[in-house]
């Protein structure tokens, strides 16, 4: 396929020694005659292949970060053990990444040096587990976390401008091998191929951004205010969730709304927690071994108050936050309680925020009874009623007429025939576009959207108006003054054109040199092959 190898004797066998796993030098490489094969050819396809589906995987990984502690929390429910998995994931995608880079930069170097492309059969080997690795975990993201899907398209609102510019650039580096090859390969046929191929990416990727659409991309004076956040469960970065301790830190962080969770004891007494068991952040394995698994209803007040809702904080350290917490954190920490709905009520009136809350378990036999008893807590503690926040939709007529000055959160989109006004909503993050965003907005209805943790996310839904985000890491948003990235169209047009010219200027000089290279290689190999016909034909005479 390809002439013999220019490059030095060094080079050659540096290359040559990890890629084919031999240690061969460029000059019995040449005695041997080893050439570059169409099935060496199509084990570089393939090694390009994994590589990009090994980092399209990488991006997906990176983006999932945002939600991987809900997956954590997955995984305790079903199988009892805490583990930060998102380290693990990121380790194995870091290692699949690395050795899928190291072997094409290593090809490309072989390619560049005009050296056999004999891909060793380890390597063969391994970059098949890579792809079915890969594979695999697209699967199961798609079975058992298919919204993250949405997540990711989301994402290229926040990333689309730089991944175009990145891939500009790499497809351009990719120009000086390319031409390396056609210039000293025989094949016509091939040549066309991969030329016309590579011109036909090249153009989808120059006339990308008139599909790329980003609500960051807009005149800084059109930015809509910072969205207020809401503490999901607190601050459950800095303090153990639904604690009294975690609605403090959230207030430090300037949160507008605790959000948390309602469950009703068996003595009817409405109380703080977010599982219907226990087991994750009590310590009621060790207090009541024999009960652990009853639904956190089946326990009275008494009980509950006798465990401990702080501990586990400490030796799971559910975030990496956990680490940073000073002596005097950690040992208020320790001493966490479970707190009723009445602590929660009057820590919430003196620290003059908001109280946002669901009723659980929604599908108990004594629902009704629940409401009626959280409705009876709220009344009955003071707290200004615009500052409750009601989020569920069972008997939520009732509540209406009991507690006419409750605001109403819907965990819907409005439809189009409501008989009253829908004011408020609260849904998760993937379900509304930048569109419907800005539609709200217009039309003067609050927006909440849930779990936002990244700073790219909600860069996005800053720029797109949103009205405020449920959040893990008030203390990480709150110290955010601007979007990381605000761009005006007509810069984002120049960065656009720029990158466009240098990337074309760059190929054309690439295959420029590469021809010019190759000119000069053939006089010098047209004597050796003159020569070697010479001897070829004395030794048969």
């Amino acid at each position: 396929m390809a002439d013999p190898p220019v490059c030095c004797s060094t080079c050659a066998t540096c290359l040559l020694c990890p890629y084919s796993c031999q240690w061969i030098t460029a000059k019995k490489e040449k005695r041997k005659g080893l050439r570059t094969t169409k099935y060496d050819c199509s084990w570089f396809l393939f090694l390009l292949c994994v590589f990009l589906f090994t980092l399209v995987w990488l991006y997906f990984s990176i983006i999932i970060l945002n939600d991987f502690h809900n997956f954590n929390e997955f995984i305790f429910r079903q199988k009892k053990l805490w583990l930060d998995w998102s380290l693990v994931l990121l380790i194995a995608t870091a290692v699949l990444i690395s050795y899928s880079s190291v072997l094409l930069v290593l090809a490309l170097c072989l390619q560049l040096c005009g050296q056999p492309l004999k891909l060793h059969w380890v390597h063969k080997i391994l970059l098949i587990l890579t792809a079915l690795v890969v594979a695999a975990a697209f699967t199961g993201l798609g079975i058992k976390w298919a919204e993250e899907w949405k997540s990711a398209r989301i994402s290229l609102q926040a990333t689309g401008p730089f991944l175009h510019i990145g891939a500009v650039g790499g497809m351009t580096l990719l120009a000086w091998p390319l031409a390396s090859f056609i210039y000293r390969t025989c094949n016509t046929g091939l040549k066309v191929i991969l030329l016309l191929v590579y011109c036909a990416v090249m153009i989808a990727l120059y006339l990308a951004p008139l599909g790329i659409t980003s609500p960051c991309i807009m005149e800084e004076n059109q930015l809509p205010p910072k969205p207020a956040l809401v503490g999901h469960r607190g601050a459950p970065m800095l303090a153990p969730e639904n604690t009294l301790m975690s609605l403090h830190k959230a207030v430090d962080c300037n949160v507008q709304v605790f959000e948390t969770d309602i469950m009703v004891s068996a003595d009817g007494v409405p109380f703080l927690m977010h599982d219907e068991e226990l087991t994750r952040t009590t310590n009621v394995q060790a207090v009541f071994p024999e009960r652990a698994a009853l639904n956190s209803t089946a326990f009275n007040w008494t009980d509950l108050q006798q465990l401990d809702a702080g501990s586990w904080f400490l030796e799971r350290q559910p975030f990496p936050t956990v680490h940073s917490l000073s002596p005097g954190d950690r040992k208020e920490a320790a001493k966490q309680r479970i707190p009723s709905l009445e602590q929660a009520l009057e820590a919430a009136k003196q620290s003059n925020i908001s109280i946002m809350f669901d009723l659980r378990p929604e599908n108990h036999s004594d629902y009704q009874n629940f409401v009626n008893v959280t409705l009876g807590v709220i009344l009955q503690s003071g707290i200004p009623l615009q500052q409750v926040l009601w989020l569920p939709d069972g008997f939520r007529e009732d509540v209406k007429q009991q507690a006419p000055g409750v605001q109403h959160i819907y965990g819907r989109k409005r439809l189009e025939n409501e008989k009253e006004p829908v004011l408020h909503v609260n849904l998760p993050y993937q379900d509304m576009s930048s569109e419907e965003i800005r539609q709200y907005r217009q039309d003067n209805i609050s927006v909440n959207l849930y779990v936002v943790n990244q700073p790219w996310l909600f860069s996005v839904l800053w720029c797109s108006g949103v009205s405020s985000v449920t959040t893990n890491a008030c203390q990480v948003l709150k110290e955010m003054k601007h979007p990381i990235w605000l761009l005006p169209s007509s810069t984002y047009l120049m960065i656009w054109i720029v990158a466009d010219c240098v990337s074309f200027l760059i190929i054309i000089w690439a295959f420029f040199l590469m021809k010019k290279c190759s000119h000069r290689r053939r006089p010098a190999e047209s004597e050796t092959d003159v020569l070697l016909t010479k001897i070829n034909s004395l030794m048969q005479d």
